[in-house]
């Protein structure tokens, strides 16, 4: 993530800005997430929802409703997060559906967790909820340098295992070729005693009647 300021779950880092802020629209509400390189929150399961609700409950002093980052589409008459992604999941209160949906917003009911229509016409926040997603090349590439570089110690330690057998098959097959040889050599049929005395008796000429 970012910073420590962050909390990362899954694939995604969240910070929560408790300032209260007076703002114009929802606009300056987005603005406070986008100064971080993020956006409002979205939430795309239950086990996330768990885990904002969870981290709220610990950090969160201000009302019991915080905004998410979504809205009503009016185009298309159905609601949508702020940060472009799909609508796979939701938490509805039971709430009247012939209600006028122009305008309106989602908010996060703290001591619920569950979710409630609001309007987006909001002059007061304390606080926001934003959300990133990690990016892919520190998510997956670090992941794999992490990889390679197990890979590349592995492959040292194996070499050089694999050098000091060598070296000892080696070293153990040069010594005992070279007492090989060395017991095997030629041996003179004379020792050192037969050899003076062959000497002496050659000083003489030998002669023959």
């Amino acid at each position: 993530c970012p910073s420590s300021t962050w909390i990362q779950f899954q694939d995604n880092c969240y910070i929560f800005l408790q300032e209260a802020i007076k703002v114009e629209s929802i606009e300056d509400v987005r603005n406070q997430c986008t100064d971080h390189g993020a956006d409002m929150i979205s939430i795309h399961n239950e086990e996330e929802n768990a885990f904002i609700l969870d981290t709220l409950k610990k950090q969160w002093k201000g009302s019991d409703d915080i905004l998410l980052g979504m809205f009503y589409d009016t185009d298309d008459a159905s609601f949508k997060w702020f940060d472009n992604s799909n609508m796979t999941f939701d938490k509805w209160t039971d709430q009247d559906d012939g209600e006028d949906l122009i305008d309106t917003c989602a908010f996060l009911h703290i001591k619920t967790g569950e979710w409630k229509k609001g309007n987006c016409e909001v002059s007061f926040v304390e606080g926001t909820l934003c959300k990133t997603a990690i990016p892919y090349k520190r998510k997956y590439l670090s992941d794999n340098h992490i990889l390679i570089s197990a890979l590349v110690i592995a492959s040292i330690v194996i070499l050089t295992v694999l050098g000091a057998i060598i070296w000892f098959l080696y070293k153990k097959h040069s010594d005992s070729r070279f007492t090989t040889v060395f017991s095997t050599a030629p041996q003179s049929p004379y020792n050192e005693d037969c050899v003076l005395v062959v000497g002496e008796e050659n000083e003489y000429p030998v002669q023959f009647e």
